[in-house]
């Protein structure tokens, strides 16, 4: 069966030791391949001189007026390609030991998802009034609770549909930018307002305030990512709501292991989340995930203990989700408490699941439903493909992207293994010159990376502007 299913006389160029596979294993991760694509000769010569390294490539302001609607929609429900490639599926897994760390196997393309995993990390601002709606909180347990419920109805929309596949591994210095724009009434001011999210249906419309100068009736909301390291592999993200003066800032390592029939990734690393207006910082960790039952109808599960920490106002919060147990259970479950570490009092209780219907309890006896199948999901805005530069996901990846559309995994593949080649050697003379990578929109600070121009710096500098002027 075996001889009927490959070719004879194919090879693949892992990292772990040589084994003999079919060419469908050299089309899939590019955790390999860090540098840029068709790079002048010029560029190159320009960072093996610069000292330091960081950001000697010049940011691009990217201004959301010329973001659009995204109308991109595609859903991964589709398993003909998996039960097709199961045998390819199944000699991949022959060849896998329990525990062995999957960052340097090259998977198939066909159980690639038509993203980067860029642009998946913009999923967690999906629901952009329920983030800009943490700093209208009138006191800091308010506000730790509103951030825990928009923590939680953030990772639903990760996923595009029943099928767990896999985003592209984003190679180094890719960068997505996208945008949302939400109209102030539809963001909860008060407790008693309804968090709802509602999509902007309505044609956004200017408003004049009291001394005659154009108002946006809506909030923008600005997210930027970057993949600023190979080994390991880290993307930085960042997102900024100017008019309320707050960010969040976050760096993840994902780290995957092969587990038998599930895959897991662990999501190293930390966000923060800072409200300017209030001078308030939250820290906050990230939960692992598994694709199971890969070799029937992969899905995702999320799972671990995560804890988000405000050191100024005491307050913090412990979030378990749980993975199902192999008898019994629930799917998806999850349940945390937010306390007053002081006191040692919890002020609030959740439990539900993380795609479905989510439960808060309060400490005055007050309980609250919010129900993530009927949250309205706001649609990022990106630049058409066209404006994008060469090493945004979406115009990296274009001809990946629009083979799966087609179905034609061969040209996936073969678009795939073009860029891969590129990237490789890229790498190759940059090691060979000993030329450090430079990174565009983040810095390393510490064990993190931190956005070049966060918004805590700007809001620094006008205000310290503004006191020398009086």
């Amino acid at each position: 069966q075996r001889k009927l299913s490959f070719a004879s006389g194919t090879t693949i160029s892992w990292l772990e030791p040589k084994i003999s596979l079919a060419n469908h294993f050299k089309n899939g991760a590019a955790q390999n391949f860090p540098a840029e694509i068709n790079k002048p000769a010029s560029v190159r010569e320009e960072q093996s001189i610069a000292e330091p390294c960081q950001l000697t490539r010049e940011p691009e302001e990217i201004n959301p007026d010329e973001e659009l609607e995204d109308i991109c929609d595609d859903k991964e429900d589709d398993l003909g390609a998996v039960e097709d490639q199961r045998s390819v599926i199944l000699h991949l897994l022959s060849q896998l030991k329990l525990g062995m760390d999957l960052t340097r196997v090259v998977l198939p393309t066909f159980i690639l998802e038509k993203r980067s995993l860029l642009e998946m990390y913009a999923d967690f601002m999906s629901h952009p009034d329920l983030f800009i709606a943490i700093t209208n909180g009138t006191t800091p347990e308010e506000r730790m609770i509103r951030f825990v419920e928009y923590y939680l109805t953030s990772f639903h929309e990760g996923r595009k549909g029943a099928i767990a596949k896999k985003p592209y591994n984003p190679i180094i210095g890719e960068t997505f930018h996208c945008s949302w724009r939400m109209p102030k009434s539809d963001v909860a001011t008060d407790a008693g307002s309804n968090s709802s999210a509602q999509s902007p249906s309505e044609p956004v419309t200017l408003s004049k305030d009291t001394e005659g100068q154009t108002e946006l009736d809506y909030y923008t909301v600005k997210f930027v990512a970057e993949q600023v390291s190979h080994h390991p592999p880290v993307s930085g993200f960042y997102a900024e709501c100017v008019e309320r003066k707050m960010c969040v800032n976050a760096h993840v390592w994902t780290k995957s292991k092969f587990l038998g029939m599930s895959i897991g990734v662990t999501m190293v690393g930390e966000g923060v989340l800072s409200l300017l207006e209030h001078g308030e910082e939250y820290t906050f960790s990230l939960p692992c995930a598994y694709a199971r039952s890969i070799l029937t109808v992969p899905w995702v599960e999320l799972g671990g203990k995560v804890n988000i920490n405000c050191a100024k106002t005491g307050y913090s919060a412990s979030i378990n989700f749980h993975t199902k147990p192999f008898y019994g259970g629930k799917l998806h479950r999850v349940t945390g408490e937010v306390k007053q570490n002081m006191t040692n009092t919890v002020v609030c209780r959740v439990q539900g699941e993380w795609n479905s219907v989510l439960e808060f309890t309060y400490s005055n006896g007050e309980t609250k439903y919010v129900d993530l199948t009927k949250l309205s999901v706001t649609r990022k805005r990106v630049r058409p493909l066209e404006k994008q530069g060469p090493f945004e996901s979406r115009r990296l990846w274009q001809h990946v992207t629009e083979s799966l559309r087609d179905g034609d995994i061969d040209k996936a593949t073969e678009h795939k293994r073009a860029l891969e080649e590129q990237q490789r050697n890229e790498e190759r003379l940059r090691a060979e010159t000993e030329t450090p990578w430079c990174t565009k929109y983040f810095l390393k600070e510490g064990d993190g990376w931190v956005y070049h121009k966060p918004l805590w710096k700007t809001v620094s500098a006008v205000q310290a502007q503004q006191t020398d002027t009086n």
